[in-house]
């Protein structure tokens, strides 16, 4: 795990966590999932937990604490995880195949090349120029597969 220097988080316990009720909890995660996911703000590399909070009327603590016990990550792992998966389908889709990783990048929210490859590389375990190239061997070989089967 040396490679783009990832580490491993320990689970550590915040006392705020507890703080927020059960009920509230739900509530942001809906929300939060509204913003983040439905709305796109993924993509926008400069929306952060303080505009997320005060679009929602809350704090970043309490952003962090559901974030952290609803999805089991910090709030740049989670927006990450969306960019990633969106990435995952531009390099898979023909019409974007010309374009290259830092526009990819620039597309899904990332500020730098460097954050986009360490964070695909840790949800995937391969780099992003694999996993295009991994994916676009193997249509090229069901293709000709379906070719051969339609003779």
């Amino acid at each position: 795990m040396a490679k783009y220097n990832i580490i491993e988080n320990k689970e550590k316990e915040a006392a705020y966590r507890s703080l927020v009720s059960p009920h509230l909890m739900d509530e942001l995660k809906e929300k939060i999932l509204n913003i983040i996911l439905i709305q796109k703000k993924y993509k926008d590399k400069n929306y952060s937990a303080k505009k997320l909070a005060d679009e929602l009327d809350t704090n970043t603590r309490y952003i962090s604490a559901v974030v952290n016990v609803r999805f089991h990550m910090n709030y740049t792992s989670f927006v990450n995880k969306y960019r990633i998966e969106e990435a995952m389908t531009l390099l898979t889709d023909k019409r974007y195949q010309d374009l290259n990783m830092e526009e990819i990048s620039d597309m899904v929210g990332f500020s730098n090349r460097q954050s986009f490859y360490a964070s695909f590389y840790k949800l995937n375990g391969i780099t992003p120029r694999e996993y295009r190239a991994k994916h676009l061997a193997l249509h090229s070989t069901d293709s000709a597969l379906m070719k051969k089967k339609k003779q």
